[in-house]
């Protein structure tokens, strides 16, 4: 993979001789090959959606904020009357092993826990029900390409679509009920665009089709409060701006003031930081990066590569 700029990949080779280099899974106890990696169809989190999940980024062979991912991930569950069969720090070793096996120095990790398995086939909410928990270490992943961290992505708002309420689906859950967000995705590739934005049904802007959405108007960060999973590369993106004195506004955010904007940008594990430079065909701002968003992005990929309580080195 290419660096590019402030996004630097490690200069590391695995070793192939190894099955579990490249990618590897946790699954019912055991360390598989990621290629390998299988559960039952009858497991409610395949056959109902009936699951959380959290995905975790490595880079430069460091874990970041592991801890605070595993304790949304557990606090999810048991908001879904699911109790996770492993303990946050049994779940943290399944997660950094996964890593440390597949050897891979910048990583996506997914943990999920479902419901699982009941008795019979099919079950679906027996009391006798068997939570499972599941992980994956895989080369890390990118919600926008790599590119367009630096050059900055293009996004249309959903027309056709707005996303579920949370009277539907709690989006403090992180879910795989992903209708609405598929939707939205798939109109956005029609529509010659990265990625979709979706507001709610009050037309106040929600989130991304696995991202957070910010805005900058005036020199002031807003995002929103509702409708959307309160992320922890948000929560990064908005440490980082309270440290340079930027003020930021978690409230609601009109459409208008969506449209409005001087800077957009996405934050996921899955990219970090993105500037969104396009938005419905029409540019944001100047049509670049803007100097909020660029300094927020480069100092976010400084801080996932650098000793701190935030990261935790992977022994390999």
């Amino acid at each position: 993979m290419t660096s590019r700029g402030v996004i630097r990949y490690s200069e590391h080779d695995v070793d192939t001789t190894s099955p579990l280099a490249g990618g590897c899974a946790w699954i019912d106890g055991e360390y598989v090959p990621a290629a390998q990696a299988r559960i039952s169809v009858f497991d409610a989190g395949f056959a109902h959606s009936d699951l959380t999940y959290t995905a975790v980024s490595v880079w430069h062979g460091g874990i970041f904020r592991l801890g605070e991912h595993v304790e949304r991930l557990v606090a999810g569950a048991r908001k879904l009357r699911i109790e996770s069969p492993l303990a946050a720090e049994e779940i943290e070793a399944i997660a950094l092993r996964c890593t440390a096996l597949s050897q891979l120095r910048e990583a996506f990790v997914w943990i999920g826990v479902t419901r699982g398995l009941g008795p019979t086939p099919g079950d679906r909410m027996s009391p006798a029900m068997a939570p499972r928990v599941y992980a994956y270490a895989i080369p890390y992943l990118w919600v926008f390409p790599l590119e367009a961290q630096l050059d900055g992505a293009s996004a249309v708002v959903a027309r056709h679509v707005r996303r579920s309420g949370r009277g539907t689906v709690d989006p403090t859950v992180k879910n795989l009920q992903w209708g609405d967000l598929t939707k939205a995705t798939l109109e956005a590739r029609e529509r010659g665009a990265m990625q979709p934005i979706l507001l709610d049904s009050d037309n106040c802007l929600a989130e991304g089709a696995g991202f957070n959405v910010l805005v900058v108007k005036n020199g002031t960060i807003a995002t929103p409060v509702r409708n959307c999973l309160p992320g922890i590369t948000r929560r990064t993106a908005i440490e980082i701006a309270a440290r340079r004195g930027v003020p930021v506004e978690e409230r609601d955010v009109s459409s208008e003031e969506l449209y409005a904007s001087d800077e957009i940008f996405a934050t996921t594990t899955a990219g970090g930081v993105t500037p969104i430079v396009e938005l419905d065909g029409a540019p944001v701002g100047t049509g670049r990066p803007g100097p909020i968003t660029t300094a927020i992005r480069d100092r976010f990929w400084q801080l996932v590569a650098e000793p701190s309580a935030l990261v935790r080195k992977i022994d390999y």
